[in-house]
């Protein structure tokens, strides 16, 4: 069975960090492009950041939405089947449930659309 569990989300004071993590099960997650995705209350569900699988022809350079670029890094440990979003110098604006993906088809990584599995999200709230 396919499964993605978040972890990692929590009340933070503004310019602070936490560290989200997404355990993967029932897959190899190096096979497949993994993502991270949010949600504010009343949005769409954002791509925030995404890295390519392993055997993918990309050259396995991460992709990060504009307004995360700089403060937030995505990675995979491959032994431990978990992918990782460092996510610093937190802004309130970056309140949201945060999603992490995993998708095998070739698309463009922000599509949400794209990725059929998906973890069943963690909270960050930035707030003083």
């Amino acid at each position: 069975q396919v499964q993605l569990v978040e972890s990692g989300g929590g009340l933070v004071q503004p310019g602070g960090s936490l560290r989200l993590s997404c355990a993967a099960s029932g897959f190899t997650l190096d096979y497949y492009a993994v993502g991270w995705f949010r949600q504010a209350p009343g949005k769409e569900r954002e791509g925030v950041s995404c890295i390519s699988s392993s055997v993918s022809s990309s050259d396995g350079s991460p992709f990060y939405t504009d307004s995360v670029k700089g403060r937030f890094t995505i990675s995979r440990d491959i032994t431990k089947n978990t992918m990782y979003l460092q996510v610093d110098s937190l802004e309130p604006e970056d309140t949201a449930v945060y999603y992490c993906a995993a998708k095998s088809v070739r698309s463009s990584w922000y599509l949400v659309a794209a990725y059929p599995y998906w973890g069943q999200g963690t909270q960050v709230t930035v707030s003083s």
